[in-house]
């Protein structure tokens, strides 16, 4: 038996296991490494130089990215300050709540024993990468500084 055979029989013996906290490992896992992420950027202030490297996008282009100013927008949720998150990004702040329900949810999932029934549908796929593309194009429109991180 190989070793990746039998990492794959022990997460699915976490998945099929009866007694439920074992159905929570990975949620929990991905839950504090979150709260890990949110912790650094929350404690070490983006808009102060020298925390953070500079976006290597508008470094290279002089234009804004669609993840500019999130780590801007991620520290100022952590300090609860949502109007300057939406100021900084807008989609990072749309993004943060989405992520938050699907966590919810998949962590409800695990929790009940079911299993995922559908995969995203490919035209929701395609509309997530429109709504980011229009995003990034909207945002470098001249004129349009409300979509701008600055």
């Amino acid at each position: 038996m190989t070793a990746a055979a039998s990492r794959a029989d022990r997460v699915r013996a976490l998945e099929t296991s009866t007694v439920r906290w074992h159905r929570l490992v990975r949620p929990a896992v991905v839950a504090v490494g979150a709260a890990a992420v949110v912790t650094v950027v929350g404690s070490l202030d983006p808009n102060a130089p020298g925390h953070y490297p500079p976006c290597p996008w508008l470094f290279l282009t002089g234009t804004w990215c669609p993840g500019c100013g999130s780590l801007r927008a991620v520290h100022a949720l952590a300090h609860g300050d949502v109007g300057t998150a939406l100021a900084r990004n807008p989609l990072a702040v749309v993004a943060a709540v989405w992520l938050t329900a699907w966590f919810v949810l998949w962590s409800r999932r695990q929790w009940l024993g079911r299993r995922r029934t559908t995969m995203a549908p490919a035209a929701a796929i395609h509309a997530l990468l429109g709504v980011v593309l229009a995003y990034w194009a909207l945002r470098n429109v001249p004129g349009w500084t409300w979509l701008s991180p600055a």
